[in-house]
């Protein structure tokens, strides 16, 4: 009677405890799935800063602009340039990667302007120079292309920076940035700005986006 008493007893306590068990949370079933988003157009995700469409159209109206100067004009004799973000500056409040826009700028520029420009790797140096040196030591061959006095020393850099004003209404909570992005092409001899081009926009909105 007393083994039956202790099953019973420890039948009870089994039933309690699994009564007391709760399902998991469902999993939400609310979310939005991802999508294609154009990157020349405003996405569904968007505030009052730098946006994808921004650089696009920015890159491709600097491009355009470069290319319509005399100096880049397809006479034989390329120009030597450096494009990349070392000497790029964000002064801006918004949070941005500047070699988004300089490396699309490169780019374009060196699918389209092959035949007017040469474009100098100046990040890479050490990764050149190391190569250079495991050819002259023979510890490699001399490639397919063979050896040079030395790296290509450029006649053109560019340079930029990125600014805006913010104004916030505390009343209504809304807020309004003018962005203005500025680029110019130094001629690394003289000093002399030969091209300089500006790209501008301002926008209001409830601004709950953050950029990263």
């Amino acid at each position: 009677m007393y083994r039956n008493l202790q099953s019973t007893a420890l039948l009870a306590i089994v039933a309690v405890l699994a009564g007391c068990q709760t399902n998991p949370p469902l999993q939400n079933a609310t979310g939005v799935s991802s999508m294609e988003v154009d990157s020349s157009r405003k996405g569904p995700v968007s505030g009052v800063g730098v946006e994808g469409q921004d650089i696009v159209a920015m890159t491709d109206q600097m491009m355009r602009d470069m290319l319509a100067e005399s100096i880049f004009a397809e006479t034989g004799k390329r120009p030597r340039v450096i494009i990349d973000s070392a000497h790029f500056v964000n002064e801006s409040s918004q949070a941005i990667n500047r070699n988004i826009i300089t490396q699309r700028l490169m780019v374009n520029l060196n699918r389209a302007a092959k035949a007017r420009m040469q474009f100098v790797n100046r990040q890479n140096t050490a990764m050149v120079e190391q190569e250079r040196q495991l050819k002259r030591t023979g510890t490699t061959d001399l490639g397919t292309t063979g050896l040079t006095k030395a790296q290509l020393g450029a006649d053109y850099r560019l340079s930029g920076k990125i600014n805006s004003l913010d104004s916030r209404n505390v009343k209504t909570g809304m807020v309004q940035r003018y962005t203005q992005i500025s680029f110019e092409m130094t001629d690394l001899e003289t000093g002399e700005i030969v091209w300089s081009g500006i790209y501008e926009f301002s926008r209001a909105g409830a601004d709950d986006v953050i950029y990263r």
